[in-house]
Formats: structure tokens, C-alpha cells, sequence
């Protein structure tokens, strides 16, 4: 079931949010401590013919009231008698409100603060307070915090349990929990109406993870990443999937240690890995390099699990290779050609490499000289410092990175370094365009599409994946979201 959760501080517009709540949930979470007057739930729970959990939460547990904790206490008890489906209650005072007529208890345990490594008190305790469901709430900014709620969800327990994690990796935790069985799954209406920050939408769940299809036989494929080319991976290969009536979907993921993610992954198998290209972190140590330029500049964005173990592929200078080609009508475009990487870390790093194969002729600058030395050094190429970029002349320009921008500021690449007849890569914004994008037309150099290296490198990825070709309408579907 999906649990939508409606947060109103109207007694007025409190009957529409519930309606339209109606339209998609199984189960309505109705939170009284968003109301700014108390209203009255019997007549509440008159207008919609589903059933409605009433909760009411404290501030140092993510809720909004403001009153006494007697009156919340009094609140509670008298939401139970006008007889709700479901009443939560916090596990410090569930003896302080008897069970009454059929409304089930959900005794819940939260910790804002930090996640717990061991939960089995709980249970015990949440047992002993004649609950019927156990909901535990905490922090899940990475893998690592939710694991906890995972391993609660995962094992065969007396009492159901739901899980709801707060942070990056809430929607994971909601996805898992659709897999392994948890009684219902949590989302908001819509943006502005969330219980907690980043808690996924009903629309999110529906039509980007596909949460319905999911199920105890659905294979998850990770995807890495928090930006646009993260969601449009999810969007495009749920729907490849889909219409290939495959039991497989996309999992969010912000890994945490890596040196303990090959033994998660394994528990949830899950055997590939797709990484957004500007995710920050580098997920090289978790595998070794299948080929020699994923040796040389320790960047991936494939990870996938064979018999000798999990194995790192870089796919997108593939595409870019593939897109630059097409433009410049020529294979030999970088040959013997004055090249900048602009940018640190193991994407320029990536970027420098593959140009170098290509014989192209590289130097490397980023607004952080130091960054720039060091990124120059690992791949045997020249430095040009900030301030001496444009006494260069260049015929490819390789943005590669979210931290070189468009300008004229401190620190900021001044577009007047675009000549006529240049050639630019840009991948700051990946898969976007970025403000590169006007200057480089305008200017009269070749702007090689961020979009059509993504389709590309999407293709090729999904190729990979799944040794067939990704369905044309499928890709369509998935970027008209």
C-alpha cells in the first residue's frame, strides 16, 4: 500500500487535501499537528471513503505542535474515538492511551538525530505496548544510515514493520520496503506538503520508480548520483524496462563506506551500478578498472558484478567520442589539436586521458591553481594557471566539471575564451546545457550536445546491461518526464 501523508494547517482546505490524497492513496496519514486550529476528526474522517492513520507529532520529532504534551495526549484520545483505521503513537506514551474499538495501534520510535545500530529493544518494547505496527523513523542521508531500517524491514518478524528515513536515501528505504513487504510506503501529495524533507511524492513514486511493478522478484539496478542526468537514468530505464515486461527497477543510491557496499549490494542483490558523471565521490576502489583508460584515470560510471568480482567501466567518453565524431565529420577531430581540460578531479582527469588517446595536444587549468597542478601531474600534461588561460590559444575546450561556471567573477571562466571555429565539450551541467552553451553558438564554435552524448552513453550503458538495444519509445517516454 502507499501511505499519503496530508499536512494542512486549514480546517478549511482540510477536506480538499483529503479528497485529492483519496484520488491515490491506499492509506492517509492526516498529521493534526500541522492544523493551526484543532479540528474536529470525526467529521474528517466522514469525507473519504479510505482509511486514514491519524497521527500527531512533537517538534523533536519532526512534527509541527505547538501545544502541551497534555493536550496532545488529549488530542489522541479523542481521535481514537471518533475511529480511525490507524492512530500513532509514540512509543514513550503508548501506555498513556488504552487501545480502543478497532483502531489499530502504530507504535513508533523516532530519532532525528541519528540513526541506531542495534533496534531489537524496540521491537521488544513497541510488542509490549500492544502495537499492531512497529514504525521506526531516523536520519538516512547515505546507505550506511539506512541499513539499520533495511535489516528491520528485510527480516520475518511477529509485528509488521514500516520504516520512514529522513534524508537523500528516504526514497530508497520506501523502495526497498516496497520489495521486501513492509505494509505501506509513505509519500506526499505533492512538493510543499512533505511530513518530512525529502520524503518522495506520490508522483515520484508512480512515475519515475514505477513503485506499483514492485514486488518480492524485482532486481534493482543502482543508480549513483544526485543530479538531472540521475533522475533522467531512472526515468528512461524504468521505462525500457517496463515496456519489456522485465522485473527489473532503478534504486537511488548515496553509498556510504565503501569498503562495507560490495557486502550491501550482495544482500540486496543488486549487480550494477550506473553513476551519475558528476557525482562527487569516487566509487574506483569498490572495483578493479576493466579496461586500460578506466586504469589510467580511475573514473567510472558503469560498476558491474561478473565471476571475478565488480568490475569499473567509464562509458561516457564513449559517447563523447561518438557525438564529436558525428559533428565534425572526422574520427581524427582531436589529432595534433591545442587542447584545455578545464576542471579537477577524476572526471578531468577522464576527460584529459581519453584526449590524450585521441593524440590531441592537453593542458589543464581550474580555478584552483592547486587542483589544477595536481590534476596536470596525474596525467603528464601541461598547467596553465588561472589567470594566464586566456593568453592561450586553444581549439578544443573541455569543461569538465560542475565547478567551473560561466563569468565574469572571481574564479569564473570569462566565455570570450570561445573562438570562432573552436570546438566545445561541456560537461558542468551534465546532461543540460549550461551558459556555455549561447556563448559557444553565438561565437561561431561547435557545441557538442550534453543531451546527445547522454542518449549516447544512455544507450551504450543499457547495452551493456542487458546485451540488447534500449527501445526507442522507451527513451522518448523517459525524457518527456
Amino acid at each position: 500500500m502507499i501511505c499519503i501523508s496530508v499536512t494542512p494547517s486549514s480546517r478549511t482546505l482540510a477536506p480538499a487535501d483529503l479528497l485529492n490524497a483519496s484520488r491515490k492513496a491506499d492509506l492517509i496519514e492526516l498529521c493534526l499537528d500541522s492544523f493551526i486550529k484543532t479540528p474536529d476528526v470525526g467529521d474528517l474522517l466522514k469525507l473519504c471513503d479510505k482509511p486514514i492513520l491519524v497521527s500527531c507529532r512533537r517538534k523533536k520529532d519532526g512534527g509541527q505542535f505547538k501545544g502541551t504534551e497534555e493536550e496532545r495526549l488529549a488530542l489522541l484520545r479523542n481521535t481514537i474515538v471518533a475511529g480511525p483505521a490507524y492512530v500513532e503513537l509514540d512509543l514513550d506514551i503508548a501506555d498513556k492511551v488504552p487501545r480502543f474499538g478497532n483502531t489499530k495501534r502504530v507504535i513508533s520510535f523516532t530519532s532525528l538525530n541519528r540513526p541506531l545500530g542495534n533496534i531489537d529493544d524496540i521491537f521488544e518494547q513497541c510488542w509490549k505496548a500492544k502495537a499492531d505496527v512497529v514504525k521506526v523513523t531516523w536520519p538516512t542521508e547515505d546507505l550506511d544510515a539506512a541499513w539499520p531500517l533495511l535489516a528491520a524491514v528485510t527480516q520475518s518478524r511477529e509485528l509488521p514493520v514500516v520504516g520512514q528515513g529522513i534524508g537523500s536515501s528516504g526514497l530508497t528505504f520506501s523502495l526497498l520496503g516496497r520489495k521486501y513487504g513492509s505494509p505501506w510506503i509513505y509519500a506526499a501529495l505533492e512538493r510543499g506538503m512533505e511530513a518530512y524533507e525529502s520524503q518522495p511524492t506520490v508522483w515520484q513514486l508512480e512515475e519515475e520508480y514505477c513503485w506499483e511493478d514492485i514486488g518480492k522478484k524485482t532486481r534493482f539496478i543502482g543508480v549513483v548520483g544526485r543530479g538531472a542526468a540521475e533522475n533522467t537514468i531512472v526515468r528512461v530505464l524504468n521505462a525500457a524496462f517496463k515496456e519489456m515486461d522485465k522485473p527489473i527497477r532503478c534504486l537511488p543510491l548515496v553509498p556510504g563506506n565503501l569498503a562495507r557496499l560490495q557486502k550491501m549490494l550482495g544482500v540486496m542483490k543488486i549487480n550494477a551500478l550506473l553513476v551519475d558523471p558528476l557525482y562527487a565521490n569516487d566509487l574506483s576502489s569498490m572495483c578493479t578498472p576493466a579496461d586500460d583508460r578506466t586504469q589510467l584515470s580511475g573514473f567510472v560510471d558503469t560498476v558491474m558484478e561478473g565471476k571475478s568480482g565488480w568490475k569499473g567501466r567509464s562509458t561516457l567518453f564513449d559517447a563523447v567520442d561518438s557525438e564529436t565524431t558525428a559533428a565534425k565529420g572526422s574520427d581524427k577531430w582531436a589529432g595534433g589539436r591545442a587542447t584545455t581540460v578545464f576542471g579537477s578531479g577524476t572526471l578531468a582527469v577522464a576527460a584529459a586521458q581519453f584526449l590524450s588517446a585521441k593524440n590531441a595536444a592537453i593542458s589543464v587549468a581550474a580555478p584552483s591553481d592547486n587542483a589544477g597542478i595536481a590534476t596536470a601531474k596525474k596525467v603528464g600534461a601541461r598547467h596553465i594557471p588561472w589567470s594566464a588561460v586566456y593568453a592561450t590559444t586553444t581549439d578544443i575546450i573541455v569543461l569538465a566539471g560542475s565547478d567551473v561556471k560561466c563569468g565574469v567573477g572571481r574564479g569564473q571562466l570569462n566565455p570570450s575564451i570561445i573562438r570562432e571555429g573552436s570546438l566545445v565539450i561541456d560537461l558542468t551541467a551534465y546532461p543540460a546545457e549550461s551558459a556555455f552553451a549561447e556563448e559557444a553558438r553565438t561565437r561561431g564554435a561547435t557545441y557538442v550536445s550534453p543531451a546527445q552524448i547522454f542518449a549516447q552513453q544512455l544507450h551504450l550503458q543499457f547495452k551493456m546491461l542487458t546485451n540488447m538495444e534500449l527501445p526507442a519509445a522507451a527513451f522518448a517516454k523517459g525524457l518527456q518526464g
